[in-house]
């Protein structure tokens, strides 16, 4: 071969691997359809065989393209990790990395922490600001620039951001060990719980929004109250049941003073990494998002995600 072949090529083949299409690999990879095409096109000529099958219906590696792809894979995240590499050499002058992080509640108080101490174990010298909003206040962060990454429980990727999942939570139904449901065995209904008050976080929160996308509609609010520990402490008081992260009330389920009932609301979620700017993050928010990823709860019980 005469000269290197093009990584920007080599990262939508991966991506057409991934995502199982050249449309849905340009899309990946924020690629027009007709720049994704001459690009394969030049990268075969490079490397001397047809990496793609086309077809009226699309197309799709051949079998040398899934082994080419298999070589280029290695040499996509190598290259990924050349620049995110400079990136943190680079970022700041005075050799003091530093890194703005808006983050939800949930996250902030059970995961954050985790992830920085990581961060902090290859970068000591590094500096971090940490901001806690809801989820809708830390896409306003990202947004508006007063956050390098977000970290957010909202149930559909907000627009205008980039996203990545760093891990998987469990919302569970939680009641007073005196409450009605506290002995139940039948899972509550969606219907029953939908017309049952709740105590709920704020609007804008990611748990309500999570709860109110699984019901369908709006949850019946008895009280509305601006963090987890407030919602757990009124149904610790036996108020009234409450819908919560894993992660804020395994505490209490272990000590006996909530009891998880059992729903049959799929209530499980995705935790998402969101920024603006180039679609692949550089330097310490590059850095925090693969810990988050490496570290991911799964369902608060330790289950690692994938990148």
């Amino acid at each position: 071969m005469s000269h290197w072949p093009d990584l920007a090529a080599l990262e939508l083949l991966v991506a057409v691997a991934d995502h199982g299409s050249l449309a849905a690999g340009a899309r990946a990879v924020e690629m027009a359809q007709p720049n994704a095409s001459r690009s394969m096109a030049r990268l075969e000529r490079s490397v001397g065989v047809p990496l793609l099958q086309r077809s009226t219906r699309g197309s799709t590696l051949t079998p040398a393209g899934l082994l080419v792809t298999d070589w280029a894979r290695s040499v996509v995240t190598a290259a990924r990790r050349l620049v995110d590499g400079a990136a943190l050499l680079g970022q700041d002058a005075s050799g003091t990395l530093s890194l703005r992080v808006s983050a939800s509640q949930t996250v902030a108080e059970h995961l954050l922490p985790r992830w920085l101490a990581g961060v902090r174990s290859a970068f000591p010298d590094s500096r971090v600001q940490v901001t806690v909003h809801n989820s809708h206040d830390v896409v306003q962060d990202v947004l508006h620039g007063t956050a390098d990454v977000g970290f957010i429980e909202s149930p559909k990727p907000p627009s205008g951001v980039h996203r990545a999942v760093v891990a998987r939570d469990e919302l569970v139904l939680v009641v007073h060990p005196q409450h009605p449901w506290a002995a139940r065995h039948d899972p509550v209904s969606t219907a029953e719980l939908a017309a049952t008050p709740l105590i709920t976080r704020e609007a804008g929160s990611g748990t309500r929004m999570a709860l109110d996308e699984a019901l369908g509609r709006p949850v019946e609010a008895l009280l509305e109250m601006p963090s987890n520990a407030a919602v757990r402490v009124s149904v610790q008081a036996g108020s009234a049941p409450a819908v919560l992260s894993r992660l804020a009330v395994e505490d209490a389920l272990a000590a006996g003073t909530l009891v998880q009932v059992p729903a049959v609301l799929d209530l499980h979620r995705e935790l998402r990494a969101v920024w603006i700017g180039p679609r692949r993050t550089q330097g310490l928010a590059a850095e925090l998002i693969a810990e988050a990823q490496r570290t991911g709860c799964g369902s608060a019980r330790g289950r690692p995600v994938a990148p």
